[in-house]
């Protein structure tokens, strides 16, 4: 083991990467309730929701760390999944084994562009400031989703949202959940947005919100499992839909770019808390590391977890400690043994994963310093996609707002040449997409 993982090399020991993967595990282990809760919607059955994110999670965080040896772990990503739930499927007309299909498309063509090279190309397609931007906007969509999950925001006819009932039990979860995550993080408890959740879930036995498992430990199922390949009444089956559809084919383009520079980021945040990060910025043995994410992504659409992709949350695991491959097996083998107790999972209502969510927003929030408001180019465009994605209450809207108008902005301010050729290709197909829908 030690020759494998090189963990003393490191300045590491087995003990300590075997900590390390708990404490990832425990900092990710909320998209476990929140993941299957967001792909019901789309509707996905609970139980196979509960496996296939597990099941998911746990396979690549393995091979994340036998492949790449570096402390990552991977999981359904947040922000695309509710692109799968509340978007894609909706597009596919309520088939989630098309939103699938889209999913494993764009999983497959980032693994060709990483595997040609084209790492490079494609980093330089989209200006930093609208990837801060795609962001900063799915962390309010999040929150967003959060809050009217628990009531705590609904729709009002005179003032488009208001605030919901104070009294209502899910409003009261809700509330809970947010105030108890806060709390706990600010204590630096390990795990706080799931014992947030596990709180919110206890509380709400008595206010008649959680309602009793039938029982404790399950068989798992595998009813999503080659989701793209299935047929639906009709006998199409979900790939079909999506080679044959302009727009979902835009949606795979641009979920492949989103689900790129999410990558990047994550892995330079983790380098630096792990002591992998050069000094010129770049991340040691970054190659392994996109291969796998890349395959993760397809494996997420074929077993119909949405996207797995790595968490950003591996870096408190890092911080920890965690130098080697060996902690992400760890956090991987303890999301498999998750996937065989979806009784108790299943009974997590939305309105406890609310101060999960919610949280989470505010993370992403933090990237919002990173953006030049004072200039115009940068600024503007970063704007539309920060406010539309939660305004239109659809992630590819904003996107789409921000590319075109990023263009537009060139244009009148004569700095095209900025704009690269991907972008270009970017911007016109969600023009042809506004024009389509």
């Amino acid at each position: 083991m030690e020759t494998f993982f090189k963990a003393g090399e490191r300045g590491s020991s087995v003990g300590q990467e075997v900590r390390a993967g708990l404490t990832t595990f425990l900092a990710m282990a909320y998209i476990i309730a929140v993941n299957p809760s967001l792909l019901t919607a789309a509707g996905i059955p609970a139980t196979a929701a509960v496996t296939s994110t597990c099941l998911g999670a746990g396979v690549m965080t393995i091979l994340m760390g036998l492949i790449a040896n570096r402390p990552l772990a991977c999981a359904s990503g947040m922000g695309v999944n509710a692109v799968f739930a509340y978007t894609l499927a909706g597009i596919a007309g309520g088939d989630w084994h098309a939103a699938s299909a889209v999913i494993f498309i764009e999983g497959v063509a980032i693994l060709i562009l990483v595997l040609c090279g084209l790492r490079e190309a494609i980093m330089d397609a989209i200006p930093v400031s609208l990837r801060h931007a795609i962001s900063v906007g799915l962390g309010l969509f999040i929150a967003m989703i959060g809050l009217a999950d628990a009531g705590i925001i609904v729709a009002d006819e005179s003032t488009m949202v208001a605030l919901g009932d104070v009294f209502s039990p899910t409003f009261l979860v809700g509330l809970i959940s947010i105030v108890v995550t806060i709390v706990l993080y600010a204590m630096n408890v390990k795990g706080s947005l799931l014992l947030g959740i596990v709180i919110a879930v206890v509380a709400g036995i008595p206010l008649g919100v959680t309602q009793m498992p039938a029982g404790i430990v399950s068989g798992l199922d595998f009813a999503t499992f080659g989701a793209p390949f299935q047929a639906d009444e009709a006998g199409i089956m979900g790939i079909a839909k999506v080679v044959t559809n302009p727009t979902l084919l835009v949606f795979a383009f641009s979920l492949m770019m989103s689900d790129f520079f999410d990558t990047m980021g994550t892995a330079m945040a983790v380098a630096k808390q792990g002591e992998f990060l050069e000094s010129d910025g770049r991340v040691k043995d970054i190659k392994p590391i996109l291969i796998v994410d890349s395959a993760a992504a397809a494996v997420g659409g074929l077993v119909g977890a949405s996207s797995i992709t790595t968490f950003v949350e591996s870096a408190s695991g890092a911080a920890d400690g965690g130098r080697t491959g060996l902690s992400s097996v760890v956090a991987g083998v303890l999301f498999i043994v998750a996937a065989f107790f979806s009784p108790l999972i299943s009974i997590v209502s939305s309105a406890a994963t609310c101060g999960a969510l919610v949280f989470v927003g505010y993370l992403m929030m933090s990237e919002v310093t990173e953006i030049d408001w004072s200039d115009l180019l940068e600024g503007l465009p970063a704007f539309l996609i920060v406010a539309g994605v939660p305004l239109t209450y659809s992630i590819s809207n904003g996107i789409g707002f921000g590319f075109i108008a990023y263009v537009v902005v060139a244009a009148v301010t004569g700095q095209l040449k900025k704009v690269k050729p991907l972008m270009w290709i970017a911007a016109l197909a969600f023009l042809v997409y506004f024009l389509v829908v």
